[in-house]
């Protein structure tokens, strides 16, 4: 039986069961899972760093209807360090990305932004080393942004729609409300939110734990609909990654901070209202 045809009856499995896990949830829990740094790549790099021909292949099956983790893995290097036995997800994906959590990009020493899965434009950069070969990244790394995947189903059954924020409160040992959780909508998606292991750290998350969805809070992507409660953030120096979480918010700042390119971009972008204080 070939790849295509097991794909194909893990997506039909997955349909079948998956009614019937959305039952047991409470009306409105999400399932929570937790993504390790990993890889995904397109098929020319596959074969450039596994050899010729070479094609991923199934180590253990995910969440979401025919991906899954691959037997191959990679290295990572950067700057200050590297990273071994990196996974692979697959299948191949049509560009090379790299989503790895804020104490891996300290630990390699670059400085990956905050950006939703294919938004790599102007990312950070790394070598990636396979046993074929290696590969210089000049752009792919990024830290992924919360986010939430479901059906258009689950999208009516919550009043949401693609593209929204939402917040998600954890009851976990050290509780934690997640916000700026970004909706994902499409006909294959299986209901869960996804977070990497710096984000379930810091509430003492455990895979498959589930939590509740904040409806009131539901936020669309417009400057139109501010939140009143400013963000201070104190440093003399304001990069993308301080701003990233904030669209449509005000961020109060030093009077004498300086904000780095790519900062004042995003301030523009996300429609962030600057204001500044004397003390710092």
């Amino acid at each position: 039986m070939n790849e295509q045809a097991i794909m194909q009856i893990v997506d039909d499995v997955i349909a079948e069961l998956l009614p019937k896990k959305q039952a047991a949830l409470r009306h409105n829990e999400i399932p929570i899972g937790i993504s390790a740094r990993h890889i995904h790549l397109k098929q020319e790099h596959v074969e450039h760093l596994f050899d010729k021909g070479a094609t991923l292949t199934v180590q253990k099956w995910l969440t979401q209807p025919g991906q899954f983790a691959a037997n191959e893995t990679l290295q990572m290097v950067g700057p200050k360090g590297s990273v071994t036995n990196v996974r692979v997800l697959g299948p191949a994906r049509m560009l090379t990305q790299v989503e790895i959590s804020h104490t891996d990009a300290v630990a390699l020493g670059i400085q990956p932004p905050l950006r939703e899965s294919g938004e790599i434009q102007g990312s950070a950069s790394c070598t990636l080393v396979g046993p074929k070969g290696s590969l210089v990244l000049q752009e792919g790394v990024i830290i992924a942004q919360a986010h939430i995947h479901m059906s258009p189903t689950d999208a009516q059954h919550f009043g949401i729609q693609n593209g929204q924020y939402v917040s998600v409160r954890v009851r976990s040992p050290r509780p934690i409300t997640f916000e700026q959780v970004k909706i994902r909508v499409a006909d294959h998606y299986q209901l869960e939110m996804h977070i990497d292991t710096d984000e379930a750290n810091a509430g003492l998350i455990q895979q498959g734990v589930t939590g509740t969805l904040i409806t009131d809070k539901i936020e669309e992507k417009s400057l139109d609909k501010r939140p009143s409660t400013a963000i201070e953030i104190n440093k003399k120096i304001i990069t993308e990654n301080d701003l990233s979480l904030y669209q449509g918010r005000t961020v109060v700042i030093p009077k004498n901070a300086r904000l780095t390119a790519l900062a004042t971009e995003t301030v523009t972008k996300l429609g962030i209202e600057l204001q500044f204080h004397e003390k710092g």
